[in-house]
Parts: structure tokens; sequence; C-alpha cells
């Protein structure tokens, strides 16, 4: 299996991904500001209506709206959900979204927006907000349907968008998943551990072979959670060069996002030399 690019080809970015629970919203748009000035990459959200741990029913707040004021209020960060769902929301609705999203973090140049999708899986913001859950299956097919529908748009806008929009597709399902990812992903976000992801990279080489696609054109993403250095220096052997940490309120510690930049920097540093 060929890794999807050599790791000097791409620098090594982070990712943090600031949980919108349990917390004010001013200590969430304060928790952004520090981790764009300490130099992170990218800043996600996730696209839920309640807590995912702790207090079911703790603080929350809604995805794309916040996004919108991060976009406003940042200067230089990538920004997106980790992942939006797609159930949620019409496709042409998303595509427009998106794209005045991207204008809003443009100021003047390039937009900073990143279209990260998925199918959904929490069945209470679907039973809650009266959105029908259907099957893991129903749910990927309508991923598959709405994509090209969300494409086709960003075609027709006006203005269109200052770029084309990363699009950034989590999941790992091997017959429909990476089946979408190689069609429309620029970015392919798992949590897998090494022997996992080193199995569905060949998965995935082998869809793109089948769809036409590049396959050294999509990023590979993985998850922080728990790592080592030593693991995350495996993943970036295999072709990882995203790799995000999630952040929960109500506190939101940064000692972690510091230790993980030092060592982002000491990678790309070597790679540059």
């Amino acid at each position: 299996m060929t890794a999807p690019a050599p790791a000097q080809a791409r620098p090594v970015r982070i990712g943090v991904q600031i949980a919108p629970q349990h917390a004010p919203y001013e200590v969430i748009r304060d928790t952004a500001a520090a981790l764009e000035d300490a130099g992170v990459d990218i800043l996600f959200n996730w696209d839920h209506f309640y807590p995912l741990s702790g207090e079911p029913d703790g603080l929350h707040f809604e995805s794309w709206t916040m996004l919108a004021a991060l976009a406003e209020q940042t200067s230089s960060v990538e920004l997106g959900a980790l992942v939006n769902c797609n159930s949620y929301r019409n496709a042409n609705l998303q595509a427009d979204m998106a794209r005045t999203i991207d204008h809003i973090s443009a100021k003047g140049g390039t937009g900073r927006f990143i279209f990260g999708t998925g199918s959904g899986w929490f069945e209470r913001d679907y039973d809650e907000y009266g959105f029908e859950f259907g099957t893991a299956g129903t749910r990927l097919n309508a991923l598959a349907r709405d994509l090209p529908v969300i494409e086709d748009r960003w075609g027709k806008l006006n203005p269109p968008p200052t770029r084309d929009i990363p699009v950034l597709i989590g999941g790992g399902g091997e017959k429909k998943t990476l089946k979408i990812v190689a069609t429309h992903a620029d970015i392919w976000h798992s949590f897998a551990d090494v022997p996992t992801l080193e199995h569905k990279l060949g998965v995935l080489e082998g869809w793109c072979g089948e769809v036409g696609r590049d396959f050294a054109a999509i990023e590979v993403s993985n998850e922080l959670r728990n790592r080592t250095t030593s693991t995350a220096d495996e993943l970036l052997a295999l072709g990882t060069t995203l790799f995000t940490l999630g952040l929960s309120g109500p506190n939101y510690d940064l000692a972690a996002v510091h230790d993980w930049l030092a060592w982002r920097d000491e990678k790309n540093a070597a790679a540059a030399a």
C-alpha cells in the first residue's frame, strides 16, 4: 500500500475541536481566541444539539451559527465542524451556509471554512428535533445523494465561494463511507488505531482506483485522544498529517494543545531540513 502522500508533501497540522458543551458562549469565544493565538491550524466544533458527555441536559450551543461568529472573530485559523450532520438541513441550504461562512472568514482574502460533514449518528438529536433517524445505511445513502447537490450549488451561488471549499468527511465504513470519501473528500477523518488505519487506507486506495480519484489528493486526519507521540509518529508514517484534539467545557485546558503544537513544529522543521 502506498501512503496518500509523503509526509514532506504536506505540513503536519493540528486541529482542536472545542466541544460546545457545558460552558457559556463567552468562554468558548475566549478559548477560540487563545487557540488561534497559540497557533493551531484549525478550530472545529461539532454539530449536535445536546452534550455528548457529562450532564445530558447541560449547557450546549448550535454549530453553524457559532462557526459564523468564530469566522468573524478570527483572522488566520481555518474552521469548521467535526462534523456537520447532513440529515439536519437541506443540501442546497448547507451549500449556501458554507459559502456564506467562507466569505465571512475571508476578510478580503481567501476563505478559511472547511466543510466537515458526515451522515449523523446521535439518535437523541433526531428524536428531540423531529428529524427521521432511519438507519446507518439510509443516512449514508442520503450523504452520497446530497454531496453532489452541495457541490453543484457552490457553482451556482452569487457570489461564489472564495475558494474550492475543502470537504472533510468523517467515518470509516468500508462499503459506503470510504467510497463517498474517495469520490468527494479533500480530507478523510478517522479515529483508527495504527493497524486499522493501515488497513482502511488500503480500502480507500481501492475505492479511489474505482472512482478515478487520485489517492494522494486526500489528506488523512486522525484523532489524538489518548495518543502518545510515538503512536502519532506511526500515524504520521502512514500518511496522516492532520491531527485533531478534543476539548470540553466547562474549563477548556490548553496544556495538551501546546504540547502537540511543539510536536507539530518539530516534525515540520525536520521535514523542511
